[in-house]
């Protein structure tokens, strides 16, 4: 069995948040979220990570994994270009977002050849999510069917208090596998305490029950996941490139609930009970700072990861 690798997804433009978050520092020996995610990645097991980022990030990127996570961890680095597109397509004009996590997962075409998980860079997950992404990745191989995994938050464990965020929320069956998920790109706590998405800019809100689980982009794949979003991107870029040319992505969620639904693949559902940290806005820092000091003066982490 070919060793778990970590694939962290770092390209993204950070168009709310203002900035490159990944590399804000939120610890108080100056980590970064990535770090967190990387020292829970190294003690669960993984040894070998690829970063996707853009290549203009390069440079910077590098420098602030030397002497920290690489001195532990084989880090390599793939780089999302929006012109990596397939043959017979090309950029509509006027174009700057990246193609989604979909595309970001391509990026590392060339560089996978046995099991991966997949995470963003900007969220903290938790160290028990990484113990069971690589338990599972490291036990469960493919057979008739794709056998893939997800973790799952409870929805209210996942929200922000300063505005909405895109979250794939999933139905499950009795036996904690994934039936459906569907991503809801503007998810938000109302004022009366419930919790709702709206697909119509606001006019419209629709409840999601609190316990929903849904995913933050924490999957578990094997190598089949690849030839399959390949196979899949030029029908995503049939619709996108008349629909919504400059600002169209092509999610996770939605490859993997194609596959769901074919009958090709199966995703178990590694339930998480832990509270999401992240940076979707510059007003949410503070609370990351403060929630992952809670967590060193609790002896979770050592006053400085890496030593």
């Amino acid at each position: 069995m070919k060793e778990p690798v970590l694939v962290i997804m770092a390209a993204g433009m950070g168009s709310r948040y203002g900035g490159l978050k990944q590399m804000d520092p939120v610890g108080s020996a100056g980590e970064l979220i990535i770090d967190f995610s990387l020292y829970d990645a190294y003690l669960a097991g993984f040894k070998e990570v690829i970063c996707v980022i853009k290549k203009e990030m390069e440079e910077d990127f590098k420098e602030l994994m030397e002497g920290r996570a690489a001195r532990y961890l084989h880090i390599r680095y793939a780089f999302q270009d929006l012109n990596d597109l397939p043959e017979g397509y090309s950029v509509p004009t006027g174009r700057e977002k990246p193609w989604g996590t979909c595309h970001a997962v391509l990026s590392c075409r060339d560089m996978i050849d046995g099991p991966f998980a997949v995470i963003n860079a900007d969220d903290y997950y938790g160290p028990g999510a990484f113990q069971s992404m690589y338990d599972f990745l490291f036990h469960t191989k493919d057979d008739s069917k794709y056998r893939y995994c997800m973790i799952g938050y409870q929805v209210e464990n996942t929200l922000t208090e300063n505005g909405t965020v895109a979250r794939g929320v999933c139905q499950t069956s009795g036996e904690g596998f994934l039936n459906e998920i569907t991503e809801r790109t503007k998810i938000k706590w109302m004022e009366d305490g419930s919790i709702g998405f709206t697909e119509d800019e606001g006019k419209t809100w629709q409840r999601v029950p609190k316990g929903t689980p849904v995913s933050m982009n924490f999957w578990g794949f094997s190598r089949s996941i690849i030839d399959e979003m390949a196979a899949r991107f030029p029908q995503f870029l049939d619709k996108a490139l008349i629909e919504n040319p400059l600002k169209g992505e092509y999610f996770l969620p939605l490859a993997v609930d194609a596959l769901v639904k074919e009958g090709a693949a199966t995703v178990k559902v590694l339930k998480s009970a832990d509270k999401w940290y992240g940076v979707t806005y510059k007003e949410d820092k503070e609370q990351v700072v403060d929630a992952l000091q809670a967590f060193k003066d609790k002896g979770l982490y050592p006053e400085k990861l890496w030593r």
